[in-house]
C-alpha cells in the first residue's frame, strides 16, 4: 500500500487551515499557549490536516496543551515536523526535550515540556483515538485567517 495518496485511508472530515488564529482565549502572558499556537500554525503552513489544540491544564499533571495534526504521507509528517520544530526555535528559541518517531515518519512526537505535539498519519491516528482520549480537555477552536477577513 502506497502512503502517498489521502485515498488510500477511510475518510474522516478533514480541515486544512491556512494561518489558523485561535478564536477561544489564550492569555497573552500564557507561554505555553503561545508555543501551542505556534505549532498549529508551522503545522498548517506544511498543509496538515485535522489541526486540533487541546488546552488539558486543567485535568492533566502531563502538559498544559496538546496540538495533533495528520500527515498524509510519510514525508509530508516529517515536513510537519520540521517545520513545527523550526519555527518554534526561531520564533520562540526552543527545542523539544524529547522527540520520538521522527526517522519511522508515521507518528511524530514533540514534548516541549509544556506542550505535547503529535503529528500522525491518518492510520495511527484513527487507531490511537487521543482527542477521544483527552475529550475531557477544552478544546480551542481554529479559524483560517482567510475565513476570519470576511
Amino acid at each position: 500500500m502506497s502512503d502517498n495518496f489521502q485515498e488510500n485511508f477511510s475518510s474522516r472530515v478533514t480541515t486544512v487551515t491556512n494561518s489558523p488564529v485561535a478564536i477561544a482565549a489564550i492569555d497573552d502572558d500564557d507561554a505555553s499557549g503561545k508555543l501551542a499556537l505556534v505549532a498549529v500554525d508551522a503545522a498548517s503552513d506544511r498543509k496538515a490536516g485535522d489541526i486540533i489544540l487541546l488546552k488539558v491544564a486543567d485535568v492533566s499533571y502531563l502538559a498544559d496543551y496538546f496540538v495533533f495534526a495528520t500527515g498524509y504521507s510519510r514525508v509530508q509528517v516529517r515536513a510537519i515536523a520540521d517545520s513545527i520544530e523550526d519555527k518554534i526555535q526561531q520564533e520562540l528559541r526552543r527545542i523539544p526535550l524529547r522527540t520520538e518517531g521522527k526517522g519511522e515518519g508515521s507518528w511524530v512526537l514533540y514534548d516541549y515540556g509544556d506542550v505535547l505535539v503529535h503529528v500522525m498519519m491518518p492510520k495511527e491516528r484513527e487507531f490511537y483515538n487521543l482527542e477521544a482520549f483527552w475529550s475531557h480537555g477544552t478544546p480551542i477552536e481554529l479559524k483560517s485567517a482567510d475565513s476570519s477577513e470576511s
